[in-house]
């Protein structure tokens, strides 16, 4: 027992160090102009003072439509200068993040040309910056199943669904992870979730047919209703003959006032 007990401890210490570690590779968050939230600043087109938002400010500056599609630098030749300035405004910016994942895609480099930080750094800034952002989460875990790293990915989507739920695109992701890691029935439970809520690529409903996993969710059960009212109690016109019946032959039916 108490071995067991050391084991556990020395894993907590050692996660602990490994998690301030990383924090000390990644740098301060503090910036020179911010950090904001990006989830409270989007959207925005004024600012405290009257001006331009800070959003509004970053992104005309460095994040651009051509910055972001990662065809070219604002300030810079490379677009990773521009996404690294935005990325230090904005930690948890969710559009960045993607843009930076997809450069180091596009360059095979864990550290894009012009980054000062690497892509685990980058996502490491953006939780820290805010653990409640389930998008964070989930992007970060995507970045982890890309990279062959599926129980990490796991383990961030579920962080993820914790603090937000219904999210087809993250359940749809969690799916993809339990099938790399064979665990099948978990697959397809979250499978079924992201497709009830309309995910629209069958990518994975495909996997789990190729090795005989998927299964179609039965049919909701009809619950049998009670018998209607007529046919329990004969209805008033039936027990009691209507006044054009009663009235003499040949009579004109009565006409209600």
């Amino acid at each position: 027992m108490r071995s067991l007990l050391c084991v556990a401890l020395l894993s907590v210490a050692s996660t602990a160090f490994a998690d301030e570690s990383m924090s000390f590779m990644c740098g301060e968050l503090a910036n020179a102009f911010g950090p904001f939230d990006y989830r409270s600043e989007v959207g925005k087109t004024v600012g405290s003072d009257g001006g331009h938002s800070n959003i509004q400010l970053v992104e005309g500056a460095h994040f651009t439509p051509e910055v972001e599609a990662l065809v070219r630098g604002k300030t810079s030749t490379t677009a990773g200068h521009d996404i690294d300035y935005t990325l230090r405004a904005f930690p948890n910016h969710h559009r960045a993040l993607l843009a930076m994942m997809n450069l180091s895609f596009k360059e095979k480099k864990t550290k894009p040309v012009g980054s000062r930080y690497s892509i685990d750094c980058w996502f490491e800034r953006g939780t820290r910056w805010r653990p409640d952002d389930a998008v964070v989460k989930m992007l970060w875990g995507i970045y982890k199943l890309k990279t062959g790293r599926q129980q990490e990915a796991v383990d961030l989507f579920q962080q993820a669904e914790k603090a937000e739920s219904d999210d087809p695109n993250l359940y749809y992701n969690l799916g993809l992870a339990y099938f790399e890691l064979k665990r099948y029935d978990d697959s397809l439970r979250y499978a079924h979730k992201a497709y009830a809520l309309n995910y629209p690529l069958p990518g994975l409903r495909e996997k789990l047919k190729r090795v005989g996993a998927w299964r179609d969710l039965p049919p909701p059960a009809v619950e049998q209703s009670a018998p209607a009212a007529t046919q329990s109690a004969p209805v008033a016109a039936q027990s009691q003959p209507a006044n054009v019946q009663s009235a003499p032959t040949g009579a004109a039916p009565t006409k209600a006032p």
